[in-house]
Parts: C-alpha cells; structure tokens; sequence
C-alpha cells in the first residue's frame, strides 16, 4: 500500500482497481489423411492439402497506455491538488504497456486532496466494453456523462471514518479499446467535512476530460 503523507487513515478511499485481459483467436486445421488404394483418384497424388486458414487479425485504435502524468495539464493538477507537486508519482505496473497510472496528492493547510490517473488498453473494443460495463454495474448510483469517449460514467460517494467525512468521485471512461479511470477524493481536517459532491464531481470529470483528451492523441494511425 501507499503511505500517506500524515497519520490520518483513509480506509474508505476506493482506488480503481483494474483488473486486465488481453484477448487473441488461435485457429488451425489439419490435413486430410492420405486415400487408402482402392479410393485413389488419377489426380489424388498430386491433390495438394488444404490450406491452413489465416488468424483474424484485431485493429486497435490505442496499442499502449500513455505516461499518466504528463495527462494534465500543472495548471489543472494544481487546481485539483493545491500543494501537490506538479510530476505526480506513477504507480508501478506489470505492464506498462497495457495499464498506467499516476497519482498526486497534498495536504494544504487542513485541506486534503488526492487524483488518480488510470489508462487501461485492452485486446479489443468488445473487451473494453465488457470490463466498463462490470465497473459502473459495481457503482450503482453514478450517472452517464455525454459527450465523453464512447461511453462515460461519473459517480461520488460519501464514506466516514473516526468522524472524519471524505468525499470521493470516479469518472469511467471507455474510448475504442481503452479504459480511462478518475478517482478524486478530498477531506477538511480542520472541520471533519468533506467538500461538496458537485466540487469533487466537477474535478473528477474535468480530469477524465483532459486524460482523454492525451489518450486520442496516441491513436494508432
């Protein structure tokens, strides 16, 4: 786990977790068996064997995940993040090819923020759309955002811990065969509030805009 930068523990926080696939089509055939003497044709000797039939190649419109934290602009990291330093920390990855992700977070004054950054490439459109529709199944009481990659969702929950309010939003986002994923959270430590669910829903989708906006640079030409 990552160590937070104060004492103050944010069990409810609710990191993306994505879980990726990447999926092929293995076809082949076999030859016909030799006919025995009493089927052999004139031409059978020089009947050539069937031809092997060739794999169905997939287009994709984004072959690799983009460097997360160079997705934002610093002006909007520090709007979101005030304090936060403007490099952000990416997470490691297994593959950094098919999932990336970055992350900044600051205290500034009693205010707390933290932003996460996700791209997810996967195998195919189908895949993409699959993993999307199982994400936003999972966090009921969102909605859609339009006008936002193919298909866009936005959700904030309020969680409370030790008397501690934190507020956090997600925006999934499924553009062709991708995934972009937003997790915004903030807390008042001086109050035990959180800030309101338009701040954190407004953050979190200006956030998912400018990430997408970096990944359909990267489109496979």
């Amino acid at each position: 786990m990552r160590p937070l930068p104060f004492p103050l523990a944010l069990a409810a926080r609710l990191a993306p977790v994505a879980v990726l696939a990447t999926a092929g089509w293995a076809m082949s055939s076999g030859t016909d068996p030799a006919p025995t003497a009493e089927h052999r044709t004139p031409t059978d000797g020089a009947r050539p064997s069937a031809s092997e039939p060739a794999a169905e190649e997939v287009t994709k419109t984004y072959a690799a995940a983009p460097a997360p934290c160079t997705a934002l602009a610093e002006k909007s990291v520090l709007a979101l993040v005030p304090g936060a330093p403007k490099a952000g920390k990416e997470i490691a990855s297994t593959d950094t090819k098919v999932r990336r992700t970055c992350s900044w977070n600051a205290l500034k004054d009693y205010d707390y923020r933290w932003l996460d950054v996700s791209y997810e490439v996967m195998g195919s459109d189908e895949s993409a759309a699959k993993s999307y529709k199982e994400r936003i199944t999972s966090r009921s009481g969102g909605g859609d955002v339009p006008g936002l990659g193919d298909s866009a969702y936005s959700v904030v929950n309020l969680t409370s811990e030790d008397g501690q309010e934190t507020r956090e939003g997600t925006v999934v986002v499924r553009a062709a065969n991708a995934l972009v994923v937003i997790t915004y959270n903030g807390s008042d430590f001086e109050s035990h509030k959180a800030p309101g669910t338009d701040e954190i829903n407004r953050g979190a989708i200006k956030a998912a805009k400018e990430a997408v906006a970096t990944l359909e640079r990267t489109r496979s030409r």
